[in-house]
């Protein structure tokens, strides 16, 4: 499967698109483009390992109860039942490769909105 640079569903939302890179019941990859009004609440997963790369900008993650922060290159990765969240920490868009193993219906929530 190869997914080219602009290829995928894109789904343009109030403050982010979400563009679905792969969509397989094993993994789902979705790049993420957000502006600084974007928070992904912290939360937890039991049926999948939720990860991130961040390709610009920078993005604050919830790990457990510590905050970090990471820039382009930085990898994160939300362990089934971790406590995690997101937003991004600066002024412009931010973008990061999100990874869902498995899928466990997450590229489908996405399209139903």
């Amino acid at each position: 499967m190869l997914s080219a640079p602009g290829e995928g569903e894109r789904f343009v939302r109030d403050n982010r698109t979400v563009t679905i890179k792969v969509d397989l019941p094993e993994l789902s990859v979705l790049e993420i483009e957000f502006d600084d009004t974007f928070e992904v609440p912290p939360h937890t997963h039991d049926d999948q390992i939720d990860g991130f790369y961040v390709i610009t900008g920078d993005v604050e993650f919830v790990s457990g109860e510590e905050i970090v922060t990471g820039g382009p290159g930085t990898v994160f990765v939300a362990p089934r039942g971790a406590r995690h969240g997101f937003r991004n920490a600066g002024s412009s868009r931010a973008k990061v490769l999100n990874f869902h193993v498995p899928d466990a219906g997450f590229a489908e929530r996405i399209r139903s909105g």
